[in-house]
């Protein structure tokens, strides 16, 4: 009898001490519900800046549940964003920055946002590759920033990026177009070279493209036409090494042929 009193004075201490710790811990959360959205805010930020990402996205989650209209909400979002972005977690990120740019256009950092974006698909053009589909998403939502907001400062790094991305592509069609050509399959090379001059005239590649053109020309005996991309490369590219190669190359051609053309005379 004794030990059955015992064992109910002890479940009872137990049922008492268990009520005890979840109106402690129902108190801990009534609390963090009532401290102000600004407060919430910074305690985040200070967990964000030492790396506790988990941490400092909860409270985040948690000024989006409490306080859904307050500024620091939405703040809270694109915090949470750029958490996934720093984690390598690109999809979630573009995701999060998606939904902010549906929600609210007209939002007074909307540029920041619209660059994190675009940043999320540049950061995956891990290599040169020409099909590449972030090559091409990366072009469009960088160049979306440019368009929305020329004067954001956003704009200059979104143009700068433009150009890594552009010749990141226009390396590809070179390395293409000199296979081509090294095969002797000249329309298809010519192609290549028209092209990035064409679309790719910014980068570093356009004046070795403008010389691989030139060459083939001379290569089809359409001396003038070769002449007159060489033009081009000393109007555009004066300085360029490339100028320096086919002017050395046409000048070469002059010869021979005026040689050829002088035994000629000799034997007829």
């Amino acid at each position: 009898m004794i030990l059955k009193y015992i064992f109910v004075s002890l479940v009872l201490l137990f049922l008492i001490n268990c009520n005890g710790k979840t109106e402690i811990n129902s108190s801990i959360a009534d609390q963090n519900n009532i401290i102000s959205p600004e407060l919430q805010y910074t305690e985040a930020m200070v967990l964000f800046d030492n790396q506790q990402y988990n941490e400092a996205v909860e409270i985040f989650k948690n000024i989006e549940r409490i306080y859904p209209l307050s500024d620091e909400a939405i703040q809270s979002q694109i915090m949470q964003g750029f958490i996934d972005y720093i984690i390598l977690d690109y999809d979630a990120a573009i995701l999060k920055f998606s939904k902010i740019i549906n929600k609210y256009p007209s939002l007074k950092n909307i540029d920041y946002v619209y660059y994190m974006n675009a940043l999320c698909y540049y950061e995956q053009i891990s290599h040169e590759g020409l099909d590449g589909k972030y090559n091409n998403l990366a072009l469009e939502n960088l160049n979306q920033v440019i368009k929305r907001f020329p004067n954001s400062k956003y704009a200059k790094d979104s143009y700068q990026k433009i150009i890594l991305v552009k010749s990141n592509i226009a390396a590809k069609h070179m390395d293409i177009g000199r296979f081509y050509q090294k095969e002797k399959k000249y329309t298809a090379a010519l192609n290549r070279y028209k092209n990035v001059v064409e679309s790719y005239e910014e980068t570093k590649f356009a004046p070795e493209a403008l010389y691989r053109i030139s060459e083939i020309y001379l290569s089809l005996g359409m001396v003038e036409d070769s002449k007159k991309t060489a033009a081009i490369i000393g109007y555009n590219y004066p300085d360029s090494e490339w100028y320096k190669y086919i002017y050395e190359k046409i000048t070469k051609e002059n010869k021979s042929s005026f040689f050829s053309k002088s035994i000629e005379k000799i034997f007829n």
